[in-house]
């Protein structure tokens, strides 16, 4: 009897533990499968300037928890329009100053309602050439974050000539974390993640901010883990590029079909304890392929190649070596072996505006 007991526990264990991996499982699937679905997952809206909302309509829908409006871009407007500015016209400077003055008052407009809404609030500046430091001050100055708002650092792109370089971009990340103790989130789209984490030990601080996933696609499920990043911070899910009059994964009441649908995969309650971030993810070593070749002498040549995970990060690129075996002895022996990331190479996506 007692061994029978022993064995009927053990089998309640054993299946327990399968229950609890098919949940498991489960909430993967659900998290890589239209998470939007899932009614208890928050929802979060972002928008730039020109974005139309009736926030009396927008607030209508309880699942949204969240605004993340665009603050910065770039370096802010001239102010003096005198001299050289870009080839502009004076009357052109001036319109565009006055287009950047109204921006910044509708960023605080958006910010009073959303924050007395209860909504969380965060902002993000569109990165461009150049400048990191000024541009990380410039966003400061116009979004002027408080302790429990979100921070986003924009990369549209791996184009330095028309976007924020990524080693721009750490120093932008830097900058802010010096000035506010805590970094910022990043938010790209798919092959501008791919390349940073497939590099990521040329990149090590950008590949360790939190992610803010832009893809738009009904499921991501042979994406993650990518990098450092096991799963996103966030997922933009819906823009102009899939949403249209006839389809749409998610209407946002009061909007049109350009604005931008963000989901968390957590509820609200657990995406407020993790909002703010400010923290970086850790780090991953990296995943390795190894060639190594030796010739001894006048003999063939032999090879062999193996793919292996690393335990610890590699501390270099290439070695070689050559050793003598006495004097008047044809036995030199001479070798050398090459590493190269091994990392997944997955397809382009559409970029933000």
């Amino acid at each position: 009897m007692e061994k029978r007991g022993i064995s009927i526990s053990g089998m309640i264990l054993r299946l327990a533990a399968l229950v609890g991996l098919t949940f498991a499982a489960a909430d993967a699937r659900a998290a890589d499968v239209e998470p939007w679905k899932q009614r208890q997952n928050a929802i979060i809206v972002d928008a730039y300037e020109l974005n139309s909302i009736d926030w009396e309509a927008m607030l209508k829908d309880k699942r949204i928890a969240g605004f993340i409006a665009k603050a910065s871009d770039g370096l802010p407007e001239s102010y003096t329009c005198t001299g050289d500015h870009g080839g502009d016209t004076v009357a052109h400077c001036k319109t565009m100053w006055r287009k950047y003055a109204v921006s910044r008052e509708l960023y605080q407009t958006r910010r009073m309602i959303a924050r007395s809404q209860g909504l969380m609030w965060g902002a993000y500046h569109l990165a461009r050439p150049g400048n990191p430091v000024d541009q990380a001050n410039h966003f400061l100055d116009y979004a002027d974050p408080r302790d429990d708002e979100l921070m986003v650092l924009d990369i549209e792109g791996i184009d330095p000539e028309n976007y924020m370089s990524l080693e721009d971009a750490a120093i932008f990340a830097g900058h802010i974390k010096a000035r506010t103790g805590r970094y910022p989130i990043l938010y790209t789209n798919h092959i501008t993640a791919k390349q940073i984490a497939a590099n990521r030990h040329q990149h090590r601080l950008l590949s360790r901010l939190p992610l803010w996933y832009a893809r738009y696609k009904p499921e991501i499920r042979d994406v993650f883990p990518m990098g450092n990043w096991d799963r996103y911070a966030l997922w933009q899910f819906s823009s102009s590029h899939n949403c249209g009059k006839k389809r749409c994964p998610y209407r946002v009441p009061g909007t049109l079909n350009d604005i931008d649908v963000n989901v968390a995969a957590m509820t609200v309650s657990e995406l407020r304890k993790v909002w703010a971030h400010g923290a970086l993810l850790p780090e991953k070593p990296p995943i390795v392929t190894a060639i190594a070749s030796a010739k001894l002498g006048r003999a063939p040549a032999a090879s062999a190649a193996v793919s292996v995970p690393l335990a610890k990060p590699l501390l270099i690129s290439r070695a070689e070596a050559d050793s003598g075996s006495g004097t008047g002895v044809d036995g030199t022996v001479t070798g050398a072996i090459s590493v190269k990331a091994a990392e997944a190479h997955l397809p382009n996506q559409p970029e933000r505006r």
